[in-house]
């Protein structure tokens, strides 16, 4: 398991201590007041700034197994990430040079609301790389294609008894994911697991996202560490739809190496990644303070049903 991000020194000594703290406060209030609720995101543009790292060879704590294969992605601070709520969504980013789609796969612990650490790429498509730090204003993209249809991951270590899965390829925030019938919850990491697990499969998954869309693929082995490709697409409206169902073809299922079975007990804590990111300048770090957005963001997941 890789370490967690690590904080430039540069950037705590400019403040930057003081300003996590109240980024996480507004975290932990998201976390403990309803955060699972999975409200809409709001759509409307917002200023911030942008920084760039590099993922390297690791994964980002939405634990997708590569990077998108145009290197256009993003990582969130703990408002905006929103314990996992926001992997998979796109943003549209506008900086100096213009305007990148990217698509979110990280978190950045470090980065208060309205602050974006892009991928080298994207943030060379709209602003200079010697700069290290860009104004930018970004929003919510609902309307997003996603580059292939929906693709479903078990995690290493399921088994009959425990059952964890990550959905790729949505685009839109999801709201819930059923296996055979049976509820999941999120982890941070953004795979759904089921405590008790979901019997030897195969599985009938059904995926809702928070605009009342839903799809449904059926076919799913039990087939730790593969990812399974289904012909289902879960994009491009944001309004109420009827599910849709596809039965996932076998040749398109990875064969995993058995995994010993594993018991009701949840594996280690979610993978995380070093961050390369450039280090900013910290006398412009040290103003940023969370936004409204950040408060409003905090209000609407507290009150949300």
């Amino acid at each position: 398991m890789t370490g967690p991000r690590l904080l430039s020194p540069r950037w705590l000594a400019a403040g930057g201590a003081v300003i996590l703290a109240a980024v996480l406060g507004v975290a932990m209030l998201l976390q403990n007041t309803g955060a699972a609720c999975a409200a809409p995101p709001s759509t409307s543009a917002k200023s911030g700034k942008a920084t760039f790292y590099d993922l390297g060879s690791g994964m980002g704590n939405c634990s997708y197994p590569s990077a998108p294969a145009d290197d256009l992605f993003v990582a969130l601070g703990p408002v905006e990430y929103s314990a996992g709520a926001a992997c998979g969504t796109y943003l549209d980013v506008t900086g100096p040079k213009g305007k990148v789609r990217v698509k979110v796969i990280d978190s950045c612990p470090e980065c208060p609301a309205g602050h974006l650490d892009l991928s080298r790429t994207a943030f060379k498509k709209i602003g200079a790389e010697v700069a290290g730090i860009i104004p930018i204003t970004y929003k919510t993209v609902t309307t997003a294609s996603a580059p292939s249809p929906i693709s479903v991951r078990v995690k290493e270590g399921s088994s009959q008894y425990w059952l964890a899965v990550l959905i790729d390829n949505h685009v839109t925030q999801l709201k819930s994911v059923t296996v055979n019938g049976k509820t999941t919850h999120r982890q941070a990491y953004n795979y759904w697991e089921i405590d008790a697990g979901a019997g030897s499969g195969p599985f009938k998954i059904k995926i809702t996202d928070v605009y009342g869309k839903s799809a449904t693929v059926s076919g799913i082995k039990l087939s730790p560490g593969a990812t399974q490709k289904t012909t289902v697409r879960l994009s491009g409206s944001s309004s109420s739809g009827s599910a849709v169902s596809s039965r996932v073809s076998p040749s398109t299922a990875k064969k995993a190496t058995p995994k010993p079975t594993k018991s009701s007990a949840s594996p280690s804590a979610a993978p995380v990644v070093e961050s390369t990111s450039a280090a900013p300048d910290e006398a412009a770090l040290a103003t940023e303070q969370p936004t409204e957005e950040a408060v409003d963001l905090a209000g609407a997941a507290a009150s949300c049903g």
